[in-house]
């Protein structure tokens, strides 16, 4: 049996991927997040491929995670994963709670997209080089309007400040949550059904 490793501390991924049955252990990928995103901001996008840029944020952030991991252990299978809320721009976890209502009062009444990139890095010892498999899913979620007296009564559950863009969709928050185009589970943090099509090779 492969060691396996989530490469997050996140406890929404780490239930998902324990549907999977599949016998893992956790060690948060510790990495800069802002220096890796600024790399790519650094680097022009062309006209026209605007909306590939959320999907490179995701999918640099997933590998920087699973190489961290990975650079600690002789071999094993490491799954990285970074999710974030795109509407124009990034709205990542919010510093404090006037952060955290602005960004709600943003995305309500609206559709806005969640992107989740996932790396899993297959690390043989002896191997010439590690097998990786990155890849992000985009799912749209419609969010009903909120009067200001909702969104300060959502924030007051407690739930906004460690998520992006300030709401959990498997929470409270989903009393708002109009419709979604994608996958669920990976509004939730994690492409559960996607990244099997890949474990299922290795485990």
């Amino acid at each position: 049996m492969r060691r396996v490793i989530l490469a997050s501390g996140s406890p929404r991924r780490k239930e998902l991927l324990a549907q999977t049955e599949i016998e893992f252990e956790v060690i948060p990928g510790e990495v800069d997040e802002d220096a890796v995103v600024k790399t790519l901001e650094d680097i022009a996008i062309p006209s026209g491929t605007e909306d590939a840029y959320p999907a490179r944020v995701v999918n640099a952030l997933s590998c920087s995670k699973a190489e961290a991991v990975a650079a600690q252990i002789p071999e094993g299978i490491v799954i990285g994963s970074d999710t974030i809320v795109w509407d124009d721009r990034i709205l990542g976890k919010p510093k404090d709670r006037a952060d955290a209502y602005q960004m709600l009062r943003r995305l309500q009444g609206r559709v806005h997209s969640v992107f989740t990139g996932v790396t899993v890095l297959v690390k043989t010892a002896g191997a010439e080089e590690d097998k990786r498999h990155t890849f992000f899913c985009e799912t749209k979620v419609e969010v009903y309007p909120m009067t200001e007296q909702e969104t300060e009564d959502y924030l007051d559950t407690g739930e906004a400040m460690d998520k992006a863009g300030a709401y959990g969709i498997q929470g409270k928050f989903g009393l708002w949550v109009k419709r979604i185009d994608g996958d669920y589970n990976s509004v939730v943090g994690l492409p559960l059904s996607a990244l099997w099509q890949i474990l299922k090779e290795y485990v």
